[in-house]
């Protein structure tokens, strides 16, 4: 059995770059200890703390659309609703190994399982 270590997502709202293009598909790897290690040491974070989540989803995003390259600037100009969607993924990967979460339905009140990796795809 192969471990699988990099997760296809899907942003609610889009990232848009200086040229105006829209990109929700993209790829997220597992977190290493090294990255959760390394991020402490940015001076941006050592300067604000709430700056770690775009340090270290900068690290593990691996595509976004056609942007090959993430850099802080891309995570820095995301949607907050995307920004919020992917440290939830990043969560769910990193603890469990997968992208599935069971919930409660609202409606019925029974468990649902629902993939993260598609909650952002839905209009």
């Amino acid at each position: 059995m192969t471990l699988k270590t990099e997760f296809e997502f899907e942003l609610p709202m889009g990232y848009v770059d200086k040229e105006g293009n829209l990109h929700k598909k993209g790829t997220m790897r597992l977190a290493t200890a090294m990255d959760e290690i390394t991020i402490l040491n940015d001076m941006r974070v050592q300067s604000n703390e709430a700056y770690i989540v775009i340090v270290l989803l900068a690290r593990v995003i691996t595509s976004l659309g056609s942007v090959s390259h993430i850099t802080t600037n891309v995570i820095e100009n995301l949607f907050a609703a995307d920004l919020t969607f992917l440290q939830e993924f990043y969560r769910q990967i990193n603890e469990t190994g997968h992208t599935r979460r069971e919930y409660t339905c609202p409606h019925c009140q029974k468990p649902i399982e629902v993939d993260l990796s598609t909650l952002g795809g839905q209009s």
